[in-house]
């Protein structure tokens, strides 16, 4: 147990396979005491046969939520013991099914008060224990419904990281990392345009001399995003220039450029951001409308790949 006091909750999957195979093990030995000739991983495939019905393996393996695979090894265990066997099902001759044999429903008879027993030590069990086992594996098993554990590993990696993200305002060393950055995404996805250029080649110029910002994202010092607020009128900002270099995607970097911009643009004084975008960009409009960015029409666009204009309310 002290490997696992050390590893705490990181090893939960080891912790579980251990309990399971603990249970397995002496589970093996309960099968003894009623002379019932069935291995333990045998008893979900049997017990879904036990009424006596034909069953595909496919019916089966959704029944007891294994895998094909998983059923039809155990199935071919079952058929060597002389448990189960094949059967032509009336209904329906082109599918394979599967059902007890003799000796399989002789066994079901006999394992009912193996059942009963069985039954009656693991309640008295769980009235020894503060924590209902059972109860708390029916939660998780929802809860890894819901969401699975690589999900939740996933999100708080990326939170973790997100914190280590700085944003900071533009200076003139980072002026090829604002090219470089944008012109990698542009060219992954379409071509650069004439407007492009004007504003990667002169920020200060294009965008901030004409009252406008540029926003860059840090990871661990590096510049690794960007995001420009290019002035259209006294109230209103174009958030453009959003782009994240392939190294640093997956720690949240655009939703925290994204919110960054939308605060800039309102201690501004603007009451509207406006984008351009395009319909191929999933993830990124997905970002937009997460951001509460609503779907416009009818603004003219310098770009050839502007195909959706959106427009928040500040």
């Amino acid at each position: 147990m002290e490997f696992y006091d050390k590893t705490g909750k990181m090893a939960i999957g080891s912790r579980l396979r251990r309990l399971s195979e603990k249970i397995t093990e002496q589970a093996g030995q309960v099968y003894g005491f009623y002379d019932i000739d069935l291995q333990p991983k045998w008893f979900p495939v049997f017990y879904a046969l036990s009424t006596g019905e034909q069953k595909t393996i496919t019916q089966i393996a959704q029944e007891i939520g294994h895998s094909h695979p998983s059923v039809s090894t155990i199935i071919k265990e079952m058929m060597r013991k002389g448990i189960a066997e094949e059967a032509k099902h009336t209904g329906d001759a082109r599918r394979n099914y599967v059902q007890l044999t003799e000796s399989g429903l002789a066994i079901n008879d006999r394992i009912q008060h193996q059942y009963t027993d069985v039954n009656a030590a693991i309640e008295k069990a769980l009235s020894e224990t503060n924590n209902n086992l059972w109860k708390a594996i029916e939660e998780w098993e929802y809860l890894l419904e819901q969401k699975s554990l690589d999900k939740r590993v996933a999100e708080e990696k990326k939170m973790r990281e997100s914190k280590e993200v700085e944003i900071v305002a533009y200076r003139p060393e980072f002026k090829s990392a604002f090219r470089e950055i944008n012109e990698e995404w542009i060219s992954t996805w379409f071509k650069m345009e004439e407007a492009d250029y004007r504003s990667l080649d002169h920020p200060q110029e294009y965008i901030i001399d004409k009252g406008g910002y540029v926003l860059i994202a840090l990871y661990n010092g590096e510049p690794v995003g960007t995001c420009a607020l290019i002035k259209m009128d006294e109230h209103k900002f174009e958030m453009a220039k959003m782009a994240v270099s392939p190294k640093a995607k997956g720690k949240g970097i655009g939703e925290l450029l994204g919110k960054a911009a939308i605060a800039k643009a309102k201690s501004a004084g603007a009451n509207k951001l406006y984008l351009e975008s395009n319909t191929v960009l999933k993830p990124a409009l997905s970002l937009y409308q997460k951001l509460g960015f609503k779907k416009i029409t009818g603004v003219p666009s310098p770009y050839e790949r502007c195909n959706i204009q959106m427009e928040l309310d500040i």
